[in-house]
């Protein structure tokens, strides 16, 4: 994809310039449990469009309103059985489940927030907790408990099912047993809400963060208290019948605003298990993907595909592809464009290949620059290296398969060899003098068990018997050349001699 070619953001941006061009961008998500690479479809979908309209010379800004006021709503199995009791109550007023932030809400925004910097997205943090307690959304409250049927009415129509008589579009807090989940709502007069909560308690709440619209109704009016205009948000969203069905209509004949641009988009699955999800602990976070990815790259995964298309993750082999795609490709690329960030670094080193360089050193830094010499690679950026180098011990000790992991044994394993495998490595070890590609080794292999009329195979398992201890490895060529060449003559003469 070059340049000139129009990127999917260039088409949304183009699409929402026709309705202006001043522009906010608003992204969301509950920090009800760790937030996972899955929900950084939305932000970083966000972030893309937010850079193409800056590009084009429109004023845009970009929001995250984090749902910290949003109630726990059950008992998640990553949870000790305690926190049953907070079930119901706003996240920012129950305690960190770790002790280690100001609450709930606190200790899984603070590594998300933590990664967006590190992803190069600048961003403007909207806390709801924050702005109900301030008294920003004190208006949009009063209008949607007056127009407490009209709203019912449309969510009945749009979503086919019927309101109870007791539902409210504002749930209060009660300030006996902490919960939002258990109140209804009797009456209101000016800025206060009188309520009655299963616990038995009735009483009053001030609209100023004694609670919180229900998720129908808040989604529309932070739209008009934050003049959304483009909005990403998941498919589930989107579809017939849902919330943004209904949240269409309540802005427009509730609260008299526009709707926002919609940009839905499909889920990342996590290959072999599904949908994303916290509460279900089919999650990757994004903590342990930034450990082994480059920040680019992670923006490359999800920058590359369209919207409605889904992202297939498997953190396996496939991630040492998407690594090498990257640093392949060609600056003026859109894609490469719109997934890089100021300290982002390339390497001209294949991560696949790194993989094997750092398993070689085993921790030794000076070893991997050797290492990375004897394949002919250039070391001079050792910064870049030792980066790098960390995530791809991360990525081995993470997700590589089993398959992938080795060790070259300082000793000789104790194995069996049949003549013809010793005879084959002898030859090996006699033509190793030579100046080699490493994929004119590789061929050489073949040509060796052909002239002692051996198979192949039968030689690339003597090679990883003698070295590794295991009956396979990294591709022959590549990896024999990655070590000492007076090491591996020693090591086929022992072999030789047992």
């Amino acid at each position: 994809m070059k340049k000139d070619t129009v990127h999917w953001a260039d088409v949304i941006a183009e699409e929402v310039l026709k309705r202006g061009e001043k522009h906010i961008i608003a992204t969301g998500i509950t920090p009800s449990g760790p937030i996972h690479i899955g929900n950084l479809r939305e932000i970083i979908t966000a972030d893309a469009i937010s850079r193409a309209l800056l590009e084009k010379g429109a004023d845009a800004r970009l929001i995250y309103i984090a749902d910290t006021y949003d109630p726990l709503r059950t008992l998640y199995q990553f949870l000790p059985e305690k926190f049953k009791e907070h079930v119901g109550k706003p996240l920012s007023e129950i305690p960190d489940p770790e002790g280690c932030c100001e609450n709930y809400a606190e200790h899984f925004l603070t590594p998300f927030l933590d990664a967006l910097d590190e992803l190069g997205i600048e961003i403007e943090v909207i806390r709801a907790d924050e702005v109900y307690k301030r008294g920003d959304y004190v208006d949009a409250i009063k209008t949607a408990l007056s127009h407490r049927d009209d709203i019912a009415k449309i969510i009945d129509d749009v979503s086919g099912k019927r309101t109870s008589k007791n539902w409210s579009p504002f749930n209060p807090i009660c300030k006996k047993c902490g919960r939002m989940n258990s109140t209804v709502v009797r009456e209101y007069k000016g800025d206060s809400v009188y309520y009655s909560c299963e616990c038995g308690e009735e009483g009053e709440v001030k609209m100023a963060g004694g609670g919180k619209l229900t998720w129908r109704v808040d989604w529309p009016a932070r739209w008009k208290i934050f003049n959304v205009t483009i909005e990403p948000f998941g498919k589930d969203h989107a579809v017939s019948g849902s919330s943004y069905d209904s949240g269409k209509r309540i802005a427009r004949e509730i609260y008299s605003y526009e709707p926002p641009y919609p940009v839905p988009f499909e889920h990342i699955i996590f290959k072999g298990r599904g949908k994303m999800s916290s509460s279900k602990g089919v999650v990757v976070s994004i903590g342990d993907i930034l450990e082994v990815l480059p920040p680019e790259v992670v923006r490359y995964l999800i920058i590359k595909t369209k919207p409605e298309k889904h992202i297939e993750f498997d953190p396996g082999l496939p991630l040492l592809n998407l690594v090498d795609e990257y640093d392949g490709m060609e600056e003026n690329d859109r894609v490469f464009e719109l997934s890089s960030i100021k300290e982002g670094k390339r390497l001209k080193i294949p991560f696949r290949h790194l993989v094997n360089a750092v398993q070689i050193a085993r921790g030794d830094f000076h070893q991997l620059l050797e290492v990375l010499r004897r394949s002919g690679y250039d070391t001079s950026d050792e910064e870049g290296i030792k980066i790098r180098a960390k995530k791809a011990e991360r990525w081995i000790e993470k997700f590589a398969p089993s398959f992938v992991k080795f060790e070259v044994k300082e000793e000789l394993p104790d194995v069996e060899l049949s003549p013809s495998q010793k005879e084959g490595l002898k030859i090996l070890s006699d033509r190793l003098g030579r100046e080699w590609k490493a994929d004119e080794l590789h061929n050489e292999i073949y040509k060796i068990a052909e002239e002692i009329e051996m198979d192949p195979k039968d030689l690339f398992r003597a090679i990883y018997l003698s070295l590794l201890g295991s009956e396979s490895g990294p591709r022959a060529g590549w990896f024999l050349l990655s070590l000492d060449r007076e090491f591996l003559k020693k090591r086929f003469r022992e072999v030789e001699k047992r």
